[in-house]
């Protein structure tokens, strides 16, 4: 059983005897032991065992995991510290750093400290094999990440999803509560930045919510 230790451990213990997870579990396990499968087993859910429930202010909703060796760590966008950011992450560091003037680029890419104050780094799907984009899409992770993503929405607290791209565009229909605020772009991938990830602003404008709301804003800082 999946021990997330917070609130997340009870919110979604129902899930882990649902039979389209029982299924995916089997696979997943099949996979991890003929193939190379990331992140690490013991990674896969660290997006909801540093971010619990009640403490989340913003979710950024990622695709699958990184499918290079020694990136994915189970946060999206995120590569642990001594692994070179990827395009996508440079480019994240990069609207930062134009929209509110942190500069986090050449440090590293390990989003720990943003999970740890309450920013969600949940991909859509939460394994990949190596080399093998989009390998593990249809597996049923999307119906795990629907159901976070729906739990969430229930929530009364105020929070903002920042969706970039098609695929986590295509959970804002998930987001009814006209509590939250969601904010849409393009992908930060080098394809795609500039067709409206770049100007976006949704850091700023995430914090701007947030202060609105009477709640904490968001060190976007990394160190």
């Amino acid at each position: 059983m999946v021990q997330f230790n917070n609130e997340w451990d009870i919110l979604l213990a129902d899930e882990f005897t649902k039979e389209y997870y029982l299924r995916l579990r089997q696979i997943l396990i099949n996979e991890y032991k003929t193939q190379r499968i990331f992140p690490g087993m013991y990674d896969i859910f660290n997006a909801l065992k540093y971010t619990n429930y009640s403490d989340v202010k913003c979710v950024i909703i990622g695709q699958d995991p990184y499918h290079g060796e020694g990136q994915a760590h189970g946060l999206s966008f995120s590569v642990r510290k001594g692994v070179a950011p990827p395009p996508s992450l440079v480019n994240i560091f990069k609207e930062i750093k134009s929209d509110i003037g942190i500069d986090n680029t050449g440090k590293h890419g390990e989003l720990t400290k943003w999970a740890e104050n309450g920013v969600l780094l949940l991909n859509s799907v939460l394994t990949v094999r190596a080399n093998s984009a989009r390998s593990h899409r249809g597996l049923g992770w999307e119906e795990f990440t629907s159901t976070v993503i729906k739990l969430l929405n229930e929530r009364a607290t105020p929070m903002v999803f920042l969706l970039w791209g098609a695929d986590a565009k295509a959970k804002a229909q998930l987001i009814t509560n006209p509590a939250h605020c969601v904010l849409t772009s393009a992908h930060p991938s080098p394809l795609s930045a500039y067709n409206g990830f770049f100007g976006c602003r949704h850091f700023s404008k995430a914090n701007e919510f947030l202060r609105s709301k009477g709640l904490e804003e968001i060190d976007w800082s990394i160190d």
